[in-house]
């Protein structure tokens, strides 16, 4: 009865907030979709354009130390907010170059993508400058970009809301639940209150866009791709919409284009618990360090613990309350890595250490950062990209029903998988999905481990592309292949089609070095 109740609260709360939605959103309703809508191969060409398109570029210093040590240079373009309204409101995109090592073997630019969605891109260097070979270094400019929404690109600043984070647990019971509903409204509400026709536009399919108008205003014919996790999915959408204009395509730690943006999250649950067991088995054969348990099973039965006793009392670290709903997010973000195991152990270690007493300080510098972070950061832009991207179940209902469905397989992340997020509340998107199917060569690159786009993601894209090549990182727990000193084979896989062109002639394994630790 009093679940009951409750539900029928969160069902009221959120049609007011649906309703205010709607008001903010009068100018660009629900549901309607722009004109360029999405085709089953080339972009078309609009009207107007060119002169986005052919727009010169003012180089200037970027005023980062990175960049300009190595004699980076930046710029803004204007790109249309909505490319359906040519002669409409204008924002503008960041980008950055690097000139190639070497003009005389120049053969075109790299451009990249860190992932996200949300994800800073203007800094090429800092992604790729040490991985890159020195052929390909020699051979590209490579090209950062900030999407637009993000960064230097027309961000429109913090949504107002004191939350972070879109992503979190919704905790060990349905107050916590109710209490997610309401945190997550709040930001749908308070982001879309400052510029609705802007925010809603903020989207993949129109960063793919940005993206084509950066290659023109270059003056390639084609550019080549480097993309990471969401950054996968913005290459998979660009090598639909613009299938001639792609060169050397390389996309790691792929999404399944067709899971894009719940069905993703969703199944972060069931990969995540997989994430921790393999965490487990490395934290119990360290016991004597740690203290966390002397077997696999005992780990994982003190983390669940340490989730429940952080319901009944959470951790106050530095200020900021580590309960249930932050401590599954705080292990979903730490283990994607197995390469930082003892980081994870440490941090557990701290948090089990405080949790029953009083508020205290945090002793290591990583468990600080992590806690100013949750406290002082702000990451609306992934809800801004990620709702605007595709619709988001709207029954409040059957989220706290996959919830509670999921706790008997999924005990410490299936209420973080399954919660409710500021999508349920935010308008229909601008335009429907994009459906990737096409046979643009690309090179995927995808860990069996990965906790954060797991393997079956992969193998999904490698076949919705059937030009692509496959390379898998066997036996590997991480998020990212492409990293110094984890895998020679995948990274010469990456630098050989990058620099010669050569795909693989067939799927193939590679896996970690055995120097990695």
């Amino acid at each position: 009865m009093v679940e009951r109740r409750i539900l029928l609260l969160v069902r009221l709360f959120r049609r007011s907030i649906i309703a205010l939605v709607v008001s903010v959103t009068v100018i660009a309703p629900m549901g309607v979709y722009s004109s360029a809508a999405p085709g089953p191969g080339n972009e078309p060409q609009p009207l107007g354009l060119e002169r986005f398109q052919r727009q010169p570029i003012d180089w200037r210093a970027c005023g980062t130390a990175e960049l300009d040590a190595a004699g980076g240079e930046c710029a803004d373009l204007v790109v249309p907010v909505d490319y359906g309204k040519l002669d409409g409101r204008t924002t503008t995109v960041a980008i950055s170059r690097v000139r190639a090592g070497d003009p005389g073997r120049r053969r075109g630019v790299l451009l990249s993508n860190p992932g996200g969605p949300g994800a800073e891109g203007l800094d090429s260097l800092d992604l790729l400058g040490d991985v890159l070979s020195p052929e390909v270094l020699a051979g590209y400019d490579l090209i950062g970009m900030d999407p637009r929404g993000v960064g230097r690109s027309g961000r429109t600043g913090r949504c107002g809301w004191p939350v972070g984070e879109m992503i979190r647990s919704a905790g060990v019971d349905l107050l916590g639940f109710a209490h997610d509903t309401v945190q997550s409204a709040g930001m749908a509400a308070s982001c879309l209150v400052r510029d609705p026709e802007l925010l809603r536009q903020f989207t993949t399919r129109n960063t793919a866009r940005d993206m084509d108008i950066v290659r023109s205003a270059l003056g390639e014919e084609k550019i080549s791709y480097y993309g990471t996790s969401y950054g996968t999915y913005l290459g998979a959408v660009y090598t639909q919409m613009f299938p001639e204009r792609g060169d050397r395509i390389v996309l790691d730690s792929a999404i399944d284009p067709d899971r894009y943006w719940e069905g993703l999250v969703q199944d972060w649950g069931p990969a995540d618990e997989i994430a921790l067991d393999d965490w487990a088995g490395w934290a119990a054969a360290r016991d004597d360090t740690y203290r966390l348990g002397a077997t696999p099973r005992q780990v994982r039965t003190g983390i669940e613990e340490l989730v429940r006793a952080a319901a009944r009392q959470p951790i106050v670290v530095d200020g900021f309350a580590v309960d249930d709903h932050w401590l599954p997010f705080i292990l979903h973000g730490m283990l994607m890595n197995y390469r930082i195991n003892a980081a994870v152990a440490e941090t557990v270690r701290e948090l089990a250490d405080a949790a029953g007493g009083p508020p205290t300080r945090s002793r290591s510098p990583r468990l600080a950062a992590i806690v100013a972070a949750l406290r002082d950061g702000e990451n609306s832009t992934l809800a801004q990209i990620a709702c605007g991207d595709s619709g988001a179940m709207t029954d409040l209902g059957s989220y706290w029903r996959n919830i509670e469905d999921s706790r008997v397989t999924q005990p410490v992340f299936g209420a973080l998988a399954s919660n409710v997020e500021p999508c349920a509340f935010w308008p229909r998107p601008v335009e429907a999905p994009t459906v990737v199917r096409n046979s643009v060569p690309a090179l995927i690159v995808q860990a069996t481990g990965d906790p954060r786009t797991p393997y079956a993601h992969g193998l999904r894209l490698h076949q919705d592309m059937a030009g692509s090549r496959m390379v898998t990182l066997q036996d590997v727990r991480i998020h990212m292949t492409f990293r110094p000193r984890l895998s020679a084979c995948v990274n010469e896989a990456i630098n050989t089609y990058f620099d010669a062109g050569t795909l693989p002639e067939s799927d193939t394994t590679c896996h970690a070095d055995p120097s990695t630790p």
